[in-house]
């Protein structure tokens, strides 16, 4: 079968792609790639926030989907709203990578003693365009300066090298895929340090480090292909992380992160919320993914009415 795959045209989003495609190739498909730029991609704002509502940067390529101009779309998953346009359907999750952030250092940046799980010098300037990363940043380290970075991810580390910050945050998996040898990011990276963020405390975005691959409902041979794409524990852990989103009720102005992992049945989910004007975490495990998103909405409940209580209890003095 002919198939015509759209995608963003990054490297990164190519990158993901093409994963895709040589994997349908393998299975006997013939595959074209069809690059669509959307309209994040066209905006110059300074942060993802501040571009529009989620879904900025796959509107164009579902509304091509739906027109029929493409049989199938690769996204980030974390790209897309908790809720699909009718007629589309979510026909794969390929196994996830690594959903940790990473924070990246010139050298002189780099402290290893540095606190809160951040190996980096106090008071240096760090760039994310994430509004999520910048709570977090701000509430585990309060005297870094956090300042705004868009581009794709060899500009944000092209800047980084250039001595406009002394550190960035960028998600694991987009390292990997572009980290290969021979991929655009090994020159890149020479000489700057490199250190994971443990995702159970600096807690990554719903669904980041998966795939989504997007087609028409009622495209039954394109949904066959696909099915033997589909990991379930990937699929399972986005699932809840994304019905976790929904239930926050938020998009790229909420600073929200959840991190599921599926094992043998078994889903153990972190989530992270400000609330509040406070910084909310639960963990919690369920059975299915129902169970463990009311589990988690619980405990984060619980947790704040607990502190509404003690602040009553304090005015009441």
């Amino acid at each position: 079968m002919k198939l015509r795959l759209g995608t963003r045209g990054s490297d990164l989003a190519r990158t993901q792609s093409e994963s895709v495609a040589n994997k349908l190739r393998a299975a006997g498909h013939e595959v074209e790639l069809v690059v669509i730029r959307t309209a994040g991609d066209r905006s110059q704002a300074p942060s993802f926030g501040s571009i529009g509502a989620q879904g900025v940067f796959v509107r164009e390529i579902e509304q091509a989907l739906l027109d029929g101009e493409i049989d199938l779309a690769v996204h980030s998953f974390k790209d897309l709203p908790t809720t699909s346009p009718a007629g589309l359907v979510i026909a794969a999750v390929p196994p996830r990578e690594d959903a940790a952030d990473v924070l990246v250092m010139r050298e002189d940046a780099y402290d290893a003693d540095g606190g809160e799980g951040l190996p980096i010098r106090e008071g240096v300037r760090v760039g994310t365009s994430s509004m999520r990363r910048t709570i977090w940043l701000k509430h585990f380290r309060p005297d870094l300066v956090v300042a705004p970075l868009r581009g794709n991810v060899p500009t944000r580390i092209a800047k980084l090298r250039e001595g406009g910050y002394d550190a960035i945050v960028l998600a694991a998996a987009g390292l990997a895929r572009l980290g290969d040898p021979g991929g655009p990011l090994v020159a890149a990276l020479s000489g700057l340090r490199t250190s994971r963020l443990e995702p159970r405390r600096f807690v990554p975005a719903p669904a980041q480090g998966a795939l989504a691959v997007q087609c028409r409902e009622d495209r039954a041979d394109v949904r066959d292909a696909l099915a033997e794409l589909d990991d379930w524990p990937s699929r399972a852990a986005v699932t809840v992380e994304r019905d976790a989103l929904r239930r926050a009720e938020g998009g790229c102005n909420t600073a929200f992160g959840a991190y599921c992992t599926a094992r043998e049945g078994l889903l153990r989910v972190t989530a992270m919320i400000e609330r509040e004007e406070r910084i909310v975490t639960a963990t919690v495990t369920g059975n299915d993914e129902r169970d463990a998103v009311d589990r988690l909405w619980g405990s984060i409940d619980d947790e704040l009415d607990t502190a509404r209580a003690a602040r009553g209890a304090g005015g009441d003095r």
